[in-house]
């Protein structure tokens, strides 16, 4: 009994010894951290205003032009893209008259005449071309009645760099890609859709980062640049949502600083955040109890690192066990593509009335784990030793 006092006393003695101080830290004061909330409670900042967090993101912040006063137009224009489906009609004629699908070299090709430029052309021009193109292969000598009509939209490969965060190309599915299929519409003239959007190529490109610069969003199609202002986008209000064709490409600038105003669900954010997660002295049983998969767990976009170890089954508990329990979090700067490590006291980070200057956002892809107290750990390595009695514990027969 003796021997297994003095080795429990050992190991509560290396219980309390002190941990290693985590040194890769961003140095928030001097700009070179991502979100100010990343910093120590204990770390002295100029800034006296209040949220001291928000000042210190903001004052890194590029400057934005005026909001604009007046709501921006709904109105689309028809652009045809490879893919797209065509109903062209020539007076009577049933030979040449019939569905058309614009080539994958941006050419419509109809029976008999030479094709036709239809890429980033409107359905009108594409007309016209038809009409000119019909009278100079002689099919007529005064030009007929041609109807051309876009009866479907399809599938479109476009390019998103710059403040996303899966910058790369996406591709966006026609309206023909919807899981319900709807005849009225189907037999309807006309088309439409809502997935070939600029909003939802931002959204499968990761959706925009933080530090993204909404006033100056740039589309380029071929020599054309045409710049978008989303902010409405963020707040739920009308927007731009251009029609996006094959091979366009949108540029995502950065302001260089975190904007906590832009965490937040829309349709330019990201759908969820991917969080890896390691919880407890236990992880397979403990995160079973989570309800933690394997590897990740989907997050709704906006959560804070301390609602996210509350899912994480790591809050609460006795106080003698729980007390020192800590959490932290391993996240990248995604500007710099630097690694940064977060540890939090998650008791003083509950008690604390100011915590939200101190409890950061989290995001995609970021990792977390939960560690438990000392008292705990020695425990569970005194079980290891095969010494836990409960006459030890409480102090009986040492």
């Amino acid at each position: 009994m003796a021997n297994a006092a003095i080795t429990l006393s050992v190991i509560l003695l290396a219980g309390c010894s002190a941990e290693k101080t985590i040194t890769n830290l961003e140095p928030i004061n001097k700009g070179d951290g991502y979100q100010a909330s990343y910093r120590s409670k204990n770390e002295p900042t100029n800034f006296k205003i209040l949220p001291v967090s928000e000042k210190i993101d903001h004052s890194k912040c590029r400057m934005q032009p005026p909001i604009p006063d007046s709501p921006p137009p709904l109105q689309d224009e028809e652009r045809l893209s490879p893919g797209d489906l065509m109903d062209i009609v020539i007076g009577n004629d049933e030979t040449l008259s019939g569905k058309y699908e614009v080539s994958v070299d941006g050419q419509l090709k109809v029976r008999g005449l030479a094709p036709v430029i239809a890429f980033n052309r409107s359905v009108t021009n594409v007309e016209q071309q038809i009409t000119k193109a019909l009278v100079s292969a002689k099919y007529y000598n005064i030009a007929p009645p041609v109807s051309v009509r876009l009866s479907d939209y399809g599938v479109a490969r476009v390019f998103v760099s710059g403040a996303v965060f899966e910058s790369g190309s996406v591709t966006l599915g026609g309206s023909a890609a919807a899981f319900n299929s709807d005849s009225t519409r189907e037999q309807a003239i006309g088309a439409y859709t809502d997935v070939r959007r600029l909003s939802r190529a931002i959204q499968h490109a990761g959706g925009v980062r933080p530090d993204a610069d909404l006033s100056r969003i740039v589309l380029v199609r071929g020599n054309s640049r045409k710049t978008i202002d989303l902010r409405a986008a963020i707040k739920g209000e009308i927007f731009t949502d251009d029609l996006l064709i094959a091979g366009d490409q949108i540029e995502v600038p950065s302001r260089g600083c975190f904007q906590s105003d832009l965490v937040r669900p829309s349709e330019i954010s990201p759908v969820g955040v991917k969080v890896f997660m390691s919880n407890l002295t236990e992880p397979a049983t403990s995160n079973a109890n989570s309800a933690i998969n394997k590897d990740t767990r989907e997050m709704q976009y906006g959560t804070r690192f301390l609602q996210t170890i509350v899912s994480m089954n790591c809050v609460g508990g006795s106080k003698l066990t729980n007390a020192s329990r800590s959490a932290v979090l391993f996240s990248r700067n995604p500007m710099t593509g630097k690694s940064v490590v977060i540890e939090r006291n998650i008791e003083e980070l509950l008690r604390n009335a100011d915590r939200d200057e101190y409890d950061p956002y989290i995001l995609p892809n970021d990792a977390l784990a939960c560690y438990d107290s000392t008292t705990t750990d020695v425990f569970k390595v005194a079980q290891g030793f095969g010494i836990v009695a409960s006459s030890i514990i409480l102090g009986r027969g040492l």
